[in-house]
């Protein structure tokens, strides 16, 4: 198994601000589900302290995770609700491991594929390149290029390809 890559300290913010904003975009769709739980809603307001200020507390993003990632567990039987929860835990991971900002983007597009099941191709390609265009574009390819696709069968798959530097 390959180690993680390494990114500098500033592309480590620009990728957690972008998962942020990824997680950003569907979490009203959480909020619809689930109004009264703000967990993935702080999670981000975690994660964007840690971008201003960049002072890191481990135990705080480690809890701001995994809180969002139960706030998840709970709607787990809403798969939009659920998908849109777990995009805001990955987002502020991202401050302890970079490569967590491809879940983000990951789940969110997931969201939208759920959200608009008629329209999952579309909203999907939308989302991906409203996603694609936020990225610097030195962190573009590289990050995009991993988030695949697949609309070859009839419901639409969106995966992440690991291998060297993840």
């Amino acid at each position: 198994m390959g180690s993680y890559k390494q990114y500098s300290k500033e592309d480590r913010k620009l990728m957690a601000t972008w998962s942020l904003d990824c997680a950003d975009r569907v979490l009203l769709l959480f909020g619809s589900v689930s109004p009264k739980d703000d967990r993935p809603q702080r999670a981000l307001e975690i994660g964007r302290d840690w971008v201003r200020t960049e002072v890191f507390s481990m135990p705080v993003i480690r809890k701001a995770s995994l809180d969002a990632h139960a706030a998840a567990k709970d709607v787990e039987d809403n798969n939009v609700a659920c998908f849109a929860a777990h995009a805001a835990g990955q987002a502020v991971a991202t401050a302890h491991v970079a490569q967590h900002a491809y879940g983000s983007s990951w789940y969110a597009l997931k969201a939208i594929a759920s959200a608009n099941p008629l329209e999952a191709e579309e909203k999907v390609s939308q989302e991906f390149e409203w996603q694609s265009q936020a990225l610097p574009q030195h962190l573009r390819q590289e990050i995009m290029g991993r988030i695949i696709i697949d609309n070859s069968n009839s419901k639409i798959r969106i995966s992440i390809q690991k291998g060297d530097g993840f």
